[in-house]
């Protein structure tokens, strides 16, 4: 009996000790955690999302060219919408009903029960038309945030734009901290350095009534986060190099890359046809896009990275390099100009050497050198030796960084292609081609295809005789410099002392008597450019025209590509362009301003006749 009469002691204190900690439990909930107090009381609290401040971007002067403007986005809950007077709140939204009706059910297909966005990017004044009317719409409300806004007029295409995040976004895990409504890098630096620029939002909790009136802060602000303002990127883009490349390139199609070959750092870039960076922000924004969209002169497309041509002459360039370095020829190895092998574009002097091969653009010189690379007997087998020769030269070039992404801090990059013995297979069958089935590769035609950016790089290359550095537009990251494979060197498979056996020649093109650059020449000015023209053979209109160069020839600070379609010889267009861009940089002014008229008044040779 003593027995069980201690065994109910016992249950009865452990039901005590339990009521005990359930008491204690429900008083710690109730009146010290405030936690469960802010999830009971959301019908109360006003949870407001601090979107921090985009990173400004500057040119490589510290010249501010995007910076933020507030705008304002209309919000909807829509379980929580109640008796809505659609005509009198589209009245004040100055809105077609049937576009607020078809926003409403978009809003609706998100979540009934989430916030998004009903209309985006009203202004200030839009804003104060609706703001004080909105307490009469319940489930309706503002949120604030910064739009981008552009002090510059070029370099859309490299700056890219921002814009709302799309519902299939948000269902991908990569973009687990974004909500409806967010806006985010969509292209170029702004979607490149999105996590820099982004920053991180912050949270504000706020008491409201019954009719939406502020009470104060929380619990004092005790369950709030800051907002912390993303990183600014200094670019290293100039300015008012970039905008002369634009004026120069009104009204024809093509690119101009510059680089720092020093660096890598990308100087001017140039896209055309373009548009100005403020058609893609603010209000509007959506048609404006569509309307460049379907603009059949395709302002969109970013040409330095992703239209990829044939290099044409310039390639010799490189097809010489790389015989160099096999040990197949020297600088003073003579070919004769034999036309009945391929034709040449003009009568000039024999080619009795490198340089004055390169001066005269000589197709046939060229031939007979990339066929002495390529045919080296190392079978028995004409079409084995080809196809031997061929994969060997095509390692060699690669290691320029073509045929691959160079890696630029912008996406949508192409590799561009050269050529394998595997492709020629595939096209003509095994040891169903030889080398004069692919002698056009020699001249820079045929399966070859570079972009603008890449040609750029074939001039930084040569300029520091044998690397180069990523190029990239982002020279510094806050207090910061660039990212840290910006840093690093790349080094080609060619010996120094080959680039120096053609650079004379690449001078001589436009210092030269007869050279095909002439037109580029800044002697006036005791500066050296040393360059190669192109004409790119086009089977589908007039031939397109290039020049590459770099300057001064002897402590290169420029490395620049020029490509203009439909514009014929490069010697003609191509090279003053890029000669008025490099006595741009390097003088700061332009005194040469002919050649601008030129450009301007024979416009409508390098305008496609459709």
């Amino acid at each position: 009996m003593q027995y069980l009469e201690g065994r109910k002691y016992v249950v009865q204190t452990i039901f005590v000790v339990v009521a005990l900690l359930f008491a204690a439990r429900l008083f710690y909930i109730q009146v010290l955690d405030g936690s469960y107090k802010l999830a009971a009381d959301r019908n109360s609290l006003q949870r407001i999302v601090q979107v921090p401040y985009r990173g400004l971007i500057f040119d490589r002067n510290g010249k501010l060219i995007v910076q933020n403007t507030p705008v304002y986005d209309l919000m909807v809950v829509p379980r929580e919408i109640k008796q809505l007077d659609t005509v009198r709140l589209c009245e004040l939204l100055q809105m077609p009903v049937e576009e607020f009706r078809l926003a409403l059910t978009a809003a609706k297909t998100y979540s009934r029960v989430k916030a998004s966005p009903l209309i985006q990017n009203l202004s200030t004044p839009e804003l104060a038309a609706i703001q004080d009317n909105l307490i009469d719409f319940p489930g309706f409300s503002i949120r604030a945030h910064m739009a981008r806004s552009y002090k510059t007029e070029n370099l859309a295409h490299a700056l890219g734009y921002v814009g709302a995040i799309t519902p299939k976004l948000l269902e991908s895990p990569k973009y687990a901290k974004y909500i409806a409504g967010d806006n985010l890098g969509i292209t170029g630096l702004e979607s490149f350095y999105e996590k820099t620029l982004m920053g991180r939002r912050g949270v504000q909790y706020r008491m409201v009534n019954v009719r939406g009136i502020e009470k104060g802060a929380f619990r004092d602000g005790e369950y709030d986060t800051l907002s912390v303002a993303g990183l600014d990127l200094h670019t290293s883009i100039d300015s008012e190099l970039q905008q002369y490349g634009e004026m120069l390139m009104a009204q024809k199609r093509g690119s101009i890359v510059a680089l720092d070959p020093k660096t890598g750092e990308i100087l001017a870039f140039v896209s055309a046809p373009n548009f100005e960076p403020a058609r893609l922000s603010g209000k509007g924004m959506g048609n404006r896009y569509m309307d460049l969209l379907n603009n059949p002169e395709r302002p969109l497309f970013n040409r330095p990275l992703m239209a990829t041509y044939p290099p044409g002459s310039v390639f010799k360039l490189v097809n010489e390099l790389v015989a160099l370095q096999m040990g197949v020829v020297t600088p003073y190895t003579s070919f004769p100009c034999n036309q009945r092998l391929v034709k040449c574009t003009h009568r000039h002097e024999p080619p009795t050497n490198v340089g004055i091969a390169i001066k005269q653009s000589c197709n046939p010189y060229f031939y007979q050198v990339m066929r002495t690379a390529i045919m080296r007997g190392r079978s028995s087998n004409p079409k084995e030796d080809a196809r031997l020769g061929l994969a060997e030269w095509r390692r060699q070039v690669m290691s320029f960084g073509l045929g691959q992404q160079l890696g630029v801090d912008l996406g949508s990059e192409r590799k561009g292609s050269i050529p394998s013995p595997e492709l020629y297979d595939k096209m003509y069958g095994r040891h169903g081609w030889n080398f004069r089935t692919i002698y056009s590769l020699s001249i820079g035609q045929g399966e070859i295809g570079i972009t603008g950016l890449q040609m750029a790089n074939i001039m930084a290359i040569i300029a520091n005789r044998g690397y180069y550095y990523t190029p990239h537009f982002v020279r510094g990251i806050g207090q910061g410099g660039p990212l840290p494979e910006y840093r690093e060197r790349h080094y080609t498979n060619i010996d120094p002392q080959h680039f120096d056996a053609i650079i004379p020649g690449m001078q001589a093109v436009v210092e030269g008597r007869g050279g095909t650059g002439n037109l580029a020449s800044l002697a006036q000015f005791g500066i050296s450019v040393a360059g190669k023209t192109g004409t790119v053979q086009n089977a589908h209109g007039p031939d397109h025209a290039t020049f590459a160069a770099f300057a001064p020839a002897e402590d290169p600070q420029i490395a620049i590509a020029v490509f203009i379609e439909n514009a014929g010889f490069g010697g003609t267009s191509a090279a003053p362009m890029a000669s008025l861009m490099i006595e741009k940089y390097l003088r700061r002014k332009v005194e040469r301003t002919q050649w601008e008229t030129w450009l301007e008044g024979d416009a409508s040779k390098f305008i496609r006749k459709r």
